[in-house]
């Protein structure tokens, strides 16, 4: 196997890695992606093919990101849920990763979640709305990353090929 082809597959393997994590917040996400189009640009042997794809590819992943960001922050300031209950929603996602196998991050965020506006509110119903609120809020920021993720990815893949037939 030539450097070019073993760049190739690992840069591969990373962006898999990494639109994964746009869905899996242990995980490396978008950020992944773009420094795995900017290593095969330098290193994959794609000369002009590869930055033009390490290019679109980056617009998709900061677009990704802002809309994440942007769309996650809106709806929960619309719903005037603060950043504390957001991070201590992270901190039992954390420990209930491994109290839980696999389901452990979603059940300790949303329970944290819960628990922090419960404290917050002092009322179940309210306690529960803003957490629904800011679930779904997270999931939206979620949905979007990941689907510009997978569309830098996918321009990636296009890259590999029209290299490879040049």
């Amino acid at each position: 196997m030539n450097p070019e082809t073993v760049v190739t597959v690992l840069c591969g393997l990373a962006i898999l890695v990494g639109v994964a994590g746009t869905v899996i917040p242990v995980l490396p996400g978008s950020i992944l992606i773009g420094l795995s189009l900017l290593a095969w640009a330098i290193w994959g042997g794609a000369a002009t093919t590869g930055w033009v794809v390490f290019g679109i590819g980056m617009v998709f992943v900061a677009a990704g990101m802002a809309a994440s960001a942007v769309l996650t922050g809106r709806k929960l300031k619309q719903h005037s849920i603060p950043g504390r209950s957001v991070v201590v929603g992270l901190v039992f996602g954390v420990v209930g990763m491994f109290i839980i196998p696999v389901v452990g991050l979603f059940v300790g965020f949303a329970a944290g979640l819960l628990l922090s506006e419960l404290h917050r509110t002092r009322v179940l119903g309210t306690a529960v709305t803003s957490s629904w609120a800011a679930l779904k809020a997270t999931g939206l920021g979620m949905i979007v990353e990941f689907g510009l993720a997978c569309l830098a990815g996918s321009t990636w893949v296009i890259g590999v090929w029209v290299a490879a037939a040049s």
